[in-house]
């Protein structure tokens, strides 16, 4: 994880490893799920759901990072990664997508290429969308 968050603000939020918690969280900097989260998420800052995380809830922010399980919609004005241990059950719409070897994800990719053009509700002729069932078979080496 550590690549894809370097020299970023510091975390000042943070739902811990055992913790559950259920709400609305609007926040500025950065906000680290490593417990149970149900709810709804908004940010102009980052969003990082660590391997132990599990996030039931939507997702705006300008950055997420899920090296755990997201079950809903994530929408960021940048880029949206998922690492290898992550699994997102829900659309994405981003200026960019990094999705690791490994990952299950299941749902549709609107891909914007640039963080200026997110605008809700706003399809500027540039983007890419794409229909995504991954479902990587880890033993047999799969997708």
């Amino acid at each position: 994880m550590g690549d894809h968050i370097k020299n970023h603000s510091l975390i000042n939020s943070i739902i811990g490893e055992g913790t559950r918690f259920s709400g609305e969280l609007v926040l500025k900097g950065l906000l680290r799920i490593d417990g149970d989260f149900t709810g709804s998420i908004n940010t102009k800052g980052k969003v990082l759901v660590g391997k132990t995380g599990r996030a039931e809830c939507s997702i705006i922010a300008g950055t997420a990072v899920v090296g755990g399980v997201v079950h809903g919609n994530i929408q960021a004005s940048g880029k949206v990664v998922i690492l290898a241990t992550g699994m997102v059950l829900g659309n994405i719409q981003a200026g960019s997508l990094v999705v690791e070897e490994g990952v299950l994800l299941h749902g549709n990719c609107l891909i914007t290429g640039s963080s200026s053009s997110m605008k809700s509700g706003s399809l500027p002729g540039n983007e890419k969308s794409w229909a995504v069932d991954w479902q990587g078979n880890r033993e047999a080496g799969g997708i």
